[in-house]
């Protein structure tokens, strides 16, 4: 998926749904079914002819997200309105069906994963290099939405181990971070926790904004792959 659309996925408190801005919606909380989440929304993309099938489902007890991509995409967006400096470890777990074959961060063809998690930072455009702010100004203006200056993706690759870590091809505004690769973990709930303040100063300049918003799904248009996915509730905490 190119991420200059997927930037589009739309952030800020002005995009939140009812609710705390200052806490994740719970997907757990959502009852079973294909509507869209109390406090999330499905974000398809205009240039992406097909859109992800996302549902509640139960899994050992649990309600969680399954998200069905076949050669599609799109993503289930909430916006927020956090402090990274008070709530900077950010939980979750995700679980694939499958890595995805051609799923490469250093090329535009491989910009699929079978997972993603995207991270939007609101951050002023007065803290862009003139260029930069040139280009977000003209992608704004393309997208009609308030497309965010800076993010970071986690995401489930394939041609790179674990823990790589790179631009996106598409554009240097989106940090890629390999956080499983391959199909050793397939099937298996794998659980994360990351320090988004550090992953913010690993890849930008100055200090961290407020945190406008999340993104979570997969793609699998690039590659013509296919994907079942899965995601607990993710959450901001104090502590790891």
């Amino acid at each position: 998926m190119n991420a200059l659309l997927a930037l589009g996925l739309a952030t800020g408190p002005a995009a939140a749904q009812p609710g705390d801005p200052a806490q994740v919606p719970p997907l757990s909380s959502a009852p079973p079914g294909d509507k869209v989440a109390p406090g999330w929304r499905h974000q398809t993309l205009p240039k992406v002819e097909r859109a992800n099938r996302y549902a509640i489902v139960a899994d050992d007890g649990r309600s969680v997200l399954r998200v069905s991509s076949s050669s599609s995409a799109s993503s289930w967006v909430c916006g927020l309105d956090i402090d990274p400096a008070r709530t900077p470890f950010l939980h979750w777990r995700w679980k694939v069906s499958r890595s995805l074959p051609g799923s490469d961060v250093r090329i535009k063809g491989g910009d699929d994963y079978a997972a993603r998690l995207y991270v939007f930072f609101d951050l002023p455009l007065d803290r862009l290099t003139l260029a930069d702010r040139l280009r977000m100004q003209a992608a704004r203006a393309l997208s009609s939405a308030d497309i965010p200056a800076a993010s970071l993706c986690y995401v489930w690759g394939r041609a790179q181990a674990a823990g790589a870590t790179a631009w996106n091809p598409y554009t240097d505004r989106v940090r890629m971070v390999v956080l499983d690769s391959g199909d050793a973990q397939a099937g298996t709930w794998r659980s994360h926790v990351r320090d988004v303040r550090r992953d913010w100063a690993e890849a930008f300049d100055g200090p961290v904004p407020r945190i406008s918003g999340i993104g979570v799904g997969a793609d699998t248009d690039n590659t013509a792959s296919e994907v079942e996915t899965w995601f607990d509730d993710p959450r901001f905490d104090a502590s790891a």
